[in-house]
C-alpha cells in the first residue's frame, strides 16, 4: 500500500511540474510581443468604410453619410495604392488613392492618402492585426468620422 502512495505521489509531483514548466514557456512565449515594420503590410486588402463626412470638412451636397468599399495595395516599403467606390451623401463616385505610410514596432502606424478626383488629402491612424492580415484605421481629420476594416486577400 505504501508503494502505491509513493508511486502515487511521485506521479502527481510529475504532472504538476510539467503543469508548471508549460506554463512558464507559454507566458514567456506571449509576452514576447511581434515586432511589425513597413515589411509588416505587404500585399492587397479588401476593405470597406463607414462614417459621416461634416460639413466643415467637405462642401454640399457631400457632407452627410458616408461609406467606401476597395482594395488597397501596400508595397512593404511605405507607399500604397487604392482603387475604391465611395459614397459622400447618397453621391457615388470610383475613386483612386495614392500615399505613403509608417509603421511603428508595436503594429501602430499613420497614412497619407491623396483621393482623386476629389484633390483632398485624408489623414488616418491604424493598427495591425493578425500577424499583419487585417488592418483597422480611424481618420485623424477633424470634420471626418471615418472608421476603415482591412483584410488581407491571397494569404
Amino acid at each position: 500500500m505504501k508503494t502505491v502512495l509513493l508511486r502515487f505521489q511521485v506521479a502527481l509531483l510529475l504532472a504538476v511540474s510539467m503543469f508548471h514548466v508549460q506554463s512558464v514557456v507559454a507566458q514567456e512565449q506571449s509576452s514576447k510581443a511581434k515586432e511589425c515594420s513597413k515589411a509588416t503590410l505587404s500585399g492587397s486588402f479588401g476593405y470597406s468604410s463607414t462614417g459621416t463626412l461634416l460639413d466643415s470638412y467637405v462642401p454640399a451636397p457631400y457632407a452627410g453619410p458616408f461609406g467606401e468599399v476597395g482594395r488597397q495595395t501596400f508595397d512593404g516599403k511605405g507607399n500604397t495604392s487604392a482603387i475604391a467606390v465611395t459614397s459622400s451623401n447618397g453621391n457615388i463616385a470610383p475613386v483612386t488613392i495614392e500615399g505613403t505610410y509608417t509603421v511603428n514596432a508595436d503594429c501602430t502606424g499613420s497614412m497619407t492618402l491623396n483621393v482623386s478626383p476629389f484633390d483632398s488629402t485624408v489623414h488616418a491612424a491604424f493598427v495591425i492585426d493578425d500577424d499583419g492580415a487585417q488592418l483597422r484605421a480611424i481618420g485623424a481629420d477633424p470634420g471626418l468620422v471615418e472608421t476603415r476594416v482591412y483584410t488581407k486577400q491571397y494569404r
